[in-house]
């Protein structure tokens, strides 16, 4: 990896470092997991940040395998689009009404889910071109984890939202 704010300069670097991202973006979404359910209102949605949370950890677990079995050390890089999803979500749950933070919150969770897949898929393709069965294994368990944790939130919006129209 390159030191202090180095040039990439090899694809096998240039690996390290989005795994590290992805390492960064599991942790800030393990911080961000117990806030929202602070939020949450539905108790479905509260059951199911508990349950993320604990998957979430998992996926920390396997990112930190993942640097094992490629003889690297341990290393976090900086993840701004997870970052720009945190923030995006802190700042609609303060213009929202309380009523609707199960809403922001399930949209929140759909656009990260999003974009956690697309990290997982480009990890798992280049895991494959180099040749690392293991890696790519511990990051595809990752990978379903998100799909189906996407589908359980889209489900879980749908019922939100229809539940909002009857309401209104």
């Amino acid at each position: 990896m390159p030191l202090f704010g180095g040039t990439i300069e090899t694809p096998r670097e240039l690996y390290l470092h989005k795994l590290g991202a992805a390492l960064k973006m599991e942790n800030t979404i393990i911080e961000m997991l117990p806030q929202l359910e602070e939020h949450a209102k539905d108790p479905q949605l509260k059951q199911s940040l508990q349950h993320h949370l604990e998957e979430t950890q998992g996926h920390v677990r396997n990112l930190e395998q993942a640097f094992s079995v490629l003889g690297a050390e341990v290393d976090d890089s900086p993840c701004p689009a997870i970052e720009g999803l945190e923030k995006e979500g802190q700042a609609n749950l303060k213009m929202v009404d309380e009523s609707l933070n199960d809403h922001v919150i399930i949209s929140g969770v759909c656009e990260t889910e999003h974009h956690e897949i697309a990290v997982y898929e480009g990890l798992i393709v280049n895991a494959e071109a180099m040749g690392e069965q293991d890696l790519v294994a511990l990051l595809t368990e990752n990978l379903e984890n998100e799909q189906a944790t996407l589908q359980k939130a889209q489900q879980l919006g749908q019922q939100l939202a229809q539940r909002a129209a009857m309401a209104a």
